[in-house]
């Protein structure tokens, strides 16, 4: 599933390009999660303003009104002047005068939606209850420290809530509470202060170098260029079952939280 960095590297390989493009026509393929909220045709003639990140949503600023994209389980968009024919797996098509906006997404789990801007409800609805950018200033450690006194639930859980700080997935969840020490089924309220700021900048770490290293493909993520991103070659414990930690060589750990797969080391995550 892509993830904040897998979005924020998405952003990044085609923003500039198609930032002051005109819409030429837009096209949908099969029902996505969401509908797009409006006729694919009164896009036509407005222009792409910029693209912006918030959470794991793309919102593409028009000159009126603005695009939030989702890229769902299986999704990636790519930006090019020159695409064959869509396949049937390409459901939406943003044809502009700087090249054709396409999202592929094979499981269609993910969306396209209007919004007039946003504050709309349309776009609230999906924005609204977001935690913080946790690769912006508003990150506040102290904040931080709080909220995590107030949550009963296991730490790893309470990251991918979204509701504290946002974007923090299974992948990142994993590799940030190695990276801190904790283990991924302590409560978060029992995380001490000097180990809530380990993680919050652990958090931090791992974000941004997942976002260097061009994200994460387990399976088919791209960026719009059709790049494939490396940061799981790095991965400390994330899907490494049963392999040496690479810092103490005891097995790594899988377990099922959520209906999600955590890894870690039991000898390296002791608080």
């Amino acid at each position: 599933m892509p993830e904040l960095p897998e979005v924020e590297v998405t952003r990044l390989s085609f923003t500039d390009r198609i930032a002051g493009a005109q819409v030429c026509s837009v096209t949908m393929g099969k029902p996505l999660r969401w509908a797009l909220g409006c006729d694919p045709a009164a896009l036509t003639g407005r222009r792409v303003l910029q693209v912006r990140r918030r959470g794991k949503y793309l919102l593409i600023d028009l000159s009126e009104g603005l695009l939030l994209m989702h890229l769902g389980m299986s999704g990636s968009v790519v930006f090019s002047g020159h695409l064959p024919a869509a396949g049937k797996h390409d459901h939406f098509e943003m044809q502009t005068s700087r090249g054709c906006l396409r999202l592929n997404d094979p499981r269609r789990f993910g969306a396209v939606v209007y919004a007039a801007s946003e504050s709309d409800p349309v776009a609230q609805k999906l924005l609204g209850r977001l935690g913080v950018e946790p690769l912006g200033g508003d990150f506040s450690l102290s904040a931080f420290q709080v909220a995590l006194k107030s949550r009963n639930t296991a730490i790893k859980q309470v990251l991918l809530a979204g509701d504290i700080v946002v974007g923090v997935g299974n992948i990142y969840a994993s590799e940030a509470l190695f990276m801190a020490g904790i283990r991924p089924t302590l409560s978060a309220c029992k995380i001490s202060k000097p180990r809530a700021a380990l993680l919050h900048a652990a958090i931090v770490r791992v974000l941004a170098d997942a976002v260097a290293q061009g994200g994460s493909t387990l399976r088919d993520f791209s960026n719009a260029h059709g790049e494939q991103g490396h940061f799981q070659l790095q991965a400390m414990v994330y899907d490494r079952a049963g392999l040496p930690c690479r810092r103490c060589e005891a097995p790594v750990r899988r377990i099922v939280q959520g209906q999600r797969s955590t890894f870690y080391c039991a000898a390296c995550q002791k608080f």
